[in-house]
């Protein structure tokens, strides 16, 4: 069970744009390596000689993969110092470590600014045992032990505060491309009604004068011509402009067909049932069908608490097409207020269907979305 506080948290995605390895991380763990063995060799104090090189080893190279799987890093490294700091627990030994492995500092850093939230949680649970094991065998006060926590953890809380603001510069940049493409689709419209306005006035004029002067009707159908091509060159660049990338020209818009890509083995469990006539669908009705699916599934596996299954059940009949989405988790701090429920109706309307959604009769969370096969505005 996670509790509320903390699922934003727990199901936030890893950092976009995690770098690799970089030269930088090359020449790091080319420099640390023969200092960890000269460290291990030339130092008279180190207790436990070769624990103590391995152990260093491991930390300086696992930073190779500090970014691409930061949780694994943290694991590998800080499970290896909980299993020698109880070693040196129950053998009273004293301090075990090199200097070299300073660098570990660099993993919670990595975690907190490329990890998932669940990589974050997880790892720094293992940092803080660690820690703690780590100042039981060497106690020398709690002010010390306070102070050894703070610093550990200070590269945490500075991966933290890099990454909310690497965050908050990306979305005021889409909130920039957001306005732009606002703006973009304004000039759209303006373009294409000044184009649509122009071919009406001429074919109203061209069947005026029709029957009397023939030659007159295809001057307009030449202007007409003219006038239709502009506003589809227009319309093109604006809407190549307006899309991010270029593979949206090539991708297939999504349909009742792709409803059945959302069956997961879970857990909870996606299961997806077709029946009906499905051919011969509009576009529009597909893709519309397949949206809801989505979001509905989405919803389920967010927001329902101890589901084991999510069904989607798709049912075409002579005039319309049926969309039911059904779990089996809690209820507990649903409600169907939200915006997305909000769009998804929008969504329906527009194409002269209905959608419902609201608690089961004894659990779970039902959506009904049934949209006209022909997909006729209201």
């Amino acid at each position: 069970m996670i509790p509320d506080a903390i699922r934003p948290l727990w199901t936030a995605p890893r950092a976009p744009g995690a770098p690799a390895r970089v030269w930088r991380d090359w020449v790091l763990v080319a420099l640390l390596v023969p200092t960890a063995v000269l460290e291990a060799v030339l130092r008279p104090d180190v207790t436990w000689r070769p624990v103590a090189l391995v152990l260093a080893l491991v930390v300086v190279v696992s930073l190779l993969w500090r970014r691409t799987h930061p949780l694994g890093a943290v694991l590998v490294v800080f499970g290896t110092l909980v299993v020698v700091d109880t070693a040196v627990l129950v053998s009273g030994a004293g301090e075990l470590g090199l200097y070299t492995t300073a660098c570990v500092l660099l993993l919670p850093y990595a975690l907190c600014r490329w990890g998932s939230g669940r990589d974050v949680v997880l790892g720094l649970a293992a940092v803080l045992v660690a820690t703690t094991l780590g100042i039981a065998g060497d106690f020398t006060g709690v002010a010390e032990a306070v102070l050894a926590v703070v610093f550990i953890m200070t590269p945490a809380g500075i991966g933290a505060w890099v990454r909310l603001a690497s965050t908050a510069r990306v979305r005021e940049r889409d909130q920039v491309r957001l306005r732009e493409r606002e703006q973009l689709a304004r000039e759209l419209h303006d373009t294409v009604a000044h184009h649509v306005s122009a071919i009406a006035v001429r074919a109203q004029a061209g069947r005026v004068v029709a029957a009397s002067d023939p030659s007159a009707a295809v001057a307009a159908l030449v202007v007409i011509e003219g006038e239709a091509s502009r506003a589809l060159t227009e319309m093109r660049l604006m809407v190549g402009a307006l899309r991010d990338d270029g593979a949206a020209d090539l991708a297939p818009q999504r349909g009742v067909g792709d409803i059945e890509q959302l069956a997961t083995a879970g857990p909870p469990r996606v299961v997806v049932d077709l029946s009906g006539d499905l051919d011969g669908l509009r576009p529009a009705v597909g893709a519309a069908l397949f949206r809801l699916a989505q979001e509905s599934v989405t919803n389920a596996l967010r927001h329902a608490r101890y589901a084991s299954q999510v069904r989607v059940e798709v049912a075409a009949g002579e005039e319309s097409v049926r969309l039911t989405v059904v779990d089996d988790g809690e209820l507990h701090g649903r409600s169907g207020t939200g915006y997305g429920l909000v769009g998804m109706a929008e969504r329906a309307s527009l194409l002269g269907g209905t959608l419902e959604a609201g608690p089961g009769q004894e659990r779970g969370w039902t959506v009904v979305a049934v949209l006209p096969r022909t997909g006729e505005v209201a």
